[in-house]
């Protein structure tokens, strides 16, 4: 596969927005049913006191938000979540500990369990557990995970001023670990916290150009926490959104484009748009770990004014 460049890209972004997300859409529908979109819910199972200082994230005790630390959940709880989600037509149930790792086996073994259990319920499985090792990647794959969430944030250039207790470096190391262990990945970033356009490209470029491009990849709109270091930044404008998605649809024709966090902030109409421009995942969960999502029978009223229908969970590799 030819890797892309940052002009290649840049000039793609700064097409006409209907030449743009019409070249986007034509791709999307060769590579997805155009009509059908991907239900993903998560579960925060350990929440807080994560030593990390992401200037985005409330579960950081570096900065001023004050989020109560949960410790791990127990299995039952997760189950019944996720039993739930698939009843309001989740197809993949995540799962997200804070902190930059876990050390400790027990909870280790105790994710392993849960991915068993969810996996059991015929849902795809995702984590979120921070750094993992080698050993570690091979037994969440024999437990069953289907995808392991590691978003690289934001472009190499701007990640320093986001984080300073990892290296954009390290994000890439566990993906090369989880991906080399057979499990797909889950990475994108975040948009709206004081980058530049050229970021937020050469964030997808990144993205596009490892050996196998991840699986899935969230688009995040930063929702703004009191307290975090990014919580006066100028959010991004919608239809930049839109093309920030269209763009990771024609870098990464394959993978599924997710807009994560910050959709309850988008109207109706950028939604669609987002969808049409390659967008076929969603988090559908009225709670995305700390911060509030869409609510209620949202998602089904907007399907319905789109005539999208919602994806059956697929046998993975």
């Amino acid at each position: 596969m030819m890797k892309t460049t940052f002009e290649e890209a840049i000039k793609i972004f700064n097409c006409p927005f209907f030449k743009l997300i019409g070249m986007a859409h034509e791709i999307h529908a060769q590579n997805f049913d155009e009509q059908t979109v991907q239900i993903s819910e998560i579960l925060s199972v350990k929440t807080g006191g994560c030593s990390e200082d992401c200037a985005y994230c409330a579960q950081s005790i570096r900065n001023g938000a004050r989020i109560l630390k949960q410790p791990m959940l127990d299995l039952d709880t997760v189950v019944k979540a996720a039993q739930e989600a698939k009843r309001r037509g989740a197809s993949r149930f995540c799962m997200s500990t804070s902190g930059r790792t876990l050390s400790a086996r027990p909870e280790f073994d105790a994710i392993c369990e849960m991915v068993r259990a969810v996996k059991a319920l015929d849902l795809e499985t995702c984590v979120t557990l921070g750094v993992v090792d080698g050993e570690q990647a091979a037994k969440l794959k024999v437990s069953g995970l289907d995808y392991y969430n590691h978003n690289v944030d934001t472009s190499p250039d701007f990640y320093e001023k986001i984080v300073s207790t990892r290296t954009i470096d390290d994000r890439i190391k566990t993906i090369k670990i989880v991906q080399d262990a057979g499990i797909n990945v889950c990475s994108g970033g975040i948009v709206g916290m004081g980058e530049t356009t050229e970021d937020r490209v050469k964030m997808l470029v990144l993205l596009a150009n490892l050996k196998t491009p991840p699986g899935c990849v969230p688009i995040n709109k930063l929702v703004k926490i009191p307290g975090t270091r990014v919580d006066d930044s100028h959010p991004i404008d919608d239809f930049d959104f839109v093309r920030i998605i269209a763009l990771a649809r024609i870098l990464m024709p394959q993978s599924y484009v997710k807009i994560a966090a910050g959709r309850n902030t988008l109207p109706e109409g950028i939604q669609a748009l987002c969808m049409f421009a390659g967008a076929n995942a969603l988090f559908s969960s009225e709670k995305l770990l700390t911060v509030d999502n869409v609510k209620g029978e949202t998602d089904k009223n907007l399907f319905k004014k789109l005539g999208v229908r919602v994806e059956l969970p697929r046998e993975l590799n």
